[in-house]
């Protein structure tokens, strides 16, 4: 099958030929305080040594460029230097509009070089900027941004690829927030976790994002309720001079996308997306059948030169069916416990913006919204209604309104603002679950809560650039309790600060407190009689400390090493098993749902080194290494234990190479620690009324993590091939995930073999017979992308 699809890639690549094709790139540089245009500005592409300058208007135009993925770098006398985000060039190059900021002072003898390699006094540690060559091009991420981002430092993944889950620095897939244009999302995963994060497919089509700023750590004082990340992405803006089509046949999915201009002041984004995830899944052999369709979109208007409005939608409809038609203890073990997940997910949002001078307002309201319904049945008989193990059926919502402002003056920048929340919750519940005996829950909830949080930051850049300095806080508050109203509480201070000791080498470091609020699953949880079990439940909070060296010797390269160390108090401790909420949330379903107390402590800390090389039309390398521990405890005075994602290590090296005639190939070696696990209750697992209330084995939880698997490594391979017309671009490329067909070892699997050992006795005291499975998986899996955009 693998020789067949490279042999029809090679024959597609030598049939097409082409003329050499040179496109033209136009834009605009303006003051970003005054909106007026620029004259006299130098405007070079990246690495192409060709640009030009702008006239009286402020319009540049640039000829005679091959096509492919550049950076534009705008420079005058008086102003600082300033990279652009990555742009596509084609017979389709947008408009771009270019924003320079004045130089406060000019210093006699002083040079300021300026790097691609993006720096922000608020985040001078722990903040990656990811831009548009990785996103399209990253080998096993089929243009998955969650994937893009397992390059990065202190980020795990997923072996074999079947999850999307965000694992950061050692914390939960719950830990992470993300932002579009400004605009808050729940999540950026189909078939997500409720009350976490994650799923087996993104949710955002890569043809709409410009780029994604990601931050590990130091999050922005405007950003709350994150633990562990900050995904930041921005879109790209629609094309005010052409409208253009794009369609895209990917890995998983079937995506249509437009960009244009309505009228003369307005632009727009558009994308459909409809999966066949499910007949790949089936093919390859596997026990669930995932469905989706997304949609999303972006209008910007633009008023005036200091006004404007961008409107934001994202969705998707979600179905995961199970498939019946395989065979084996693999498929008979996960078919016995997986639920049928629906789930419909929307966001909303606009946000406006007024440019004053050196003041910049903006008002954002979104409002998000997620239906879920799971249901399971013993043995997957739904011939009775006796045989109901789970009926879920829970709907979040969340309306969300930001007002914030940023001055500049000179050195200086403040940013300050206000968040208001208004939240609805409501859970229709059927559950059996087995703790000493058979139980059930069957409960109703439906929880209002009004949330408010405040935040300001003061950065100080030198003159020279020498040193930065920024100093923030936040607060956040709540209805759902009287400790979490008081905004003294959830006070969140953090400090960064910057210093070039030489010439590009920099020594950087941050320390701050932040807080999160615990899942509307978890607050929300009801007994049968009626009432909240988790009111006592408090803010999680976790201080982070961190350093950093980075050292650019020139501006295509830069290496970095960053030591951190997070700590976490009043982490929700689950009263069944004595496990922290934060070490759930990676496998489907739902998380959160169960009696909590805030009794947990935990900590993670270790070493990151990371290294990139940039040319450009060239080579895109990049390469990181993280050392480091994570583990928790129940209260001060118990022993730390391993948390579910303390790896111990994670290595990755992913490159790609252009070749002339627009050929590249991508090559990404993985590698990860072996995670540790709990080995099973074999006592409880047997018990009938046990096995017969979730369909799976249960844990020994006084034994948790003290078994550990072997370490993981995996190597991906992708190969591009570009044709470039006049009028339109067609693209074509092969992603081979685990060429190397790695196999990922897991714990064997206890399972019943629907044989009682002991007919006889007493319905309580009956026991199945059990068996072992072993459980690995892996195989190579090869795919073909095609673009097509006229």
């Amino acid at each position: 099958m693998a020789k067949r699809i490279i042999t029809f890639f090679l024959f597609l690549g030598v049939c097409m030929l082409v003329h050499a094709q040179t496109y033209r790139i136009e834009g605009t540089v303006i003051d970003k305080t005054s909106r007026k245009p620029l004259e006299f500005v130098n405007v070079l592409v990246v690495g192409l040594g060709i640009g030009s300058s702008t006239d009286t208007e402020g319009h540049f135009a640039v000829e005679q460029v091959p096509p492919g993925i550049y950076r534009l770098q705008a420079s005058m006398l008086g102003y600082k230097t300033v990279f652009t985000s990555e742009y596509r060039v084609n017979h389709r190059t947008p408009h771009i509009q270019i924003e320079m900021e004045e130089e406060g002072t000019q210093l006699e003898g002083v040079t300021i070089t300026a790097s691609p390699f993006q720096r922000v006094p608020e985040s001078p540690v722990s903040l990656r900027v990811i831009g548009l060559q990785e996103i399209e091009k990253a080998p096993g991420a089929n243009r998955d941004i969650s994937r893009v981002v397992q390059n990065y430092p202190g980020v795990a993944f997923s072996p074999i690829g079947y999850r999307n889950d965000l694992i950061v620095r050692g914390g939960g897939p719950s830990e992470n927030r993300f932002y579009l244009d400004g605009v808050e999302i729940p999540n950026i995963n189909h078939f997500s976790t409720q009350g976490a994060s994650g799923g087996p497919v993104g949710l955002i089509d890569a043809d709409l994002i410009r780029n994604v700023k990601f931050y590990s750590g130091a999050f922005p004082a405007n950003r709350g309720n994150a633990l562990s990340s900050v995904l930041d992405f921005s879109l790209r803006d629609g094309d005010m001079e052409h409208n253009s089509v794009k369609a895209t046949l990917g890995a998983s999915e079937v995506s249509l996308t437009s960009n244009g201009h309505l009228g003369d002041k307005t632009s727009y984004l558009v994308s459909v997306r409809q999966s066949y995830l499910q007949m790949l899944f089936k093919v390859l052999g596997l026990p669930l059948l995932p469905a989706y369709t997304d949609a999303s979109f972006k209008l910007k208007t633009r008023f005036n030169d200091r006004n404007e409005l961008t409107l934001l939608g994202l969705g998707g409809i979600d179905r995961m069916k199970l498939n019946f038609d395989i065979e084996g203890e693999d498929a008979e073990y996960i078919l016995g416990y997986l639920p049928k997940i629906n789930q419909e997910t929307f966001t909303l949002g606009g946000v406006y913006r007024h440019y004053a001078g050196p003041h910049v307002q903006s008002v954002t309201l979104s409002h998000s919204y997620l239906n879920n319904r799971n249901l399971k049945y013993h043995n997957n008989d739904e011939s009775s209604e006796d045989n109901l193990t789970l009926r879920l059926r829970s709907v979040e919502q969340e309306t969300k309104l930001r007002m914030e402002n940023t001055s500049t003056w000179n050195v200086w920048k403040l940013n300050a603002g206000i968040e208001l929340n208004y939240s609805q919750y409501s859970n229709t519940t059927y559950q059996r679950v087995f703790t000493d005996e058979a139980q059930v829950f069957d409960y109703r909830t439906a929880l209002d809560l009004f949330r408010w949080g405040l935040f300001a930051s003061m950065d100080y850049t030198a003159p020279d650039e020498r040193f930065t300095a920024s100093l923030g806080v936040r607060t956040d508050g709540n209805n759902y309790n009287d400790k979490m109203k008081e905004l003294w509480r959830q006070l969140s201070p953090r400090l960064s600060v910057s210093f070039r000791l030489i010439d590009n080498l920099f020594l950087s470091g941050h320390m701050g407190l932040y807080y999160q609020l615990p899942p509307y699953t978890a607050l929300g949880f009801k007994g049968n009689d009626g009432t909240y079990l988790n009111r006592n439940l408090d803010y999680i909070s976790v201080s982070q400390e961190s350093v950093g060296l980075t050292w650019q010797p020139n501006e295509n390269m830069e290496l970095s090493a960053e030591g951190f160390y997070k700590f976490y108090h009043d982490m929700p401790l689950s009263v069944t098993d004595g496990i922290p909420l934060a070490c759930k949330g990676n496998d489907y379903g739902v998380i959160g749902n169960e009696r909590l107390v805030s009794t947990a402590e935990g900590r993670s800390y270790g070493v990151e080194l990371m290294f990139k090389w940039l040319l450009v039309q060239r080579l895109n390398l990049s390469s990181s290494l993280t050392l480091f521990k994570s583990e928790f405890r129940n209260g001060k005075e118990g022993s730390y234990v391993p948390s579910a994602w303390d790896n111990r290590f994670i290595f990755n090296v992913s490159g790609t190479y252009n070749f002339p005639k627009q050929w590249s190939v991508g090559m990404k070696v993985s590698c990860i620690g072996g995670s540790p696990y709990t080995p099973y209750d074999v006592e409880k697992s047997s018990l009938v009324e046990a096995w017969n209330v979730q369909g799976k084995a249960y844990y020994d939880y006084g034994r948790y993590n003290t078994e550990r698997l072997p370490a993981f490594g995996q190597l991906d391979l992708r190969v591009d091939k570009m044709f470039y017309w006049k009028k339109c671009m067609f693209g074509i490329y092969l992603d081979i995930q685990n060429i190397t067909a790695s196999k990922l070892r897991q714990p064997d699997v206890l399972m019943s073999t629907g044989q009682i050992e002991n007919p006889s006795a007493p319905l309580s005291e009956q026991r199945y017979v059990m068996k072992s499975i072993k459980q690995e998986s892996g195989t190579l899996l090869p795919t073909i992308g095609i673009t097509f955009e006229y």
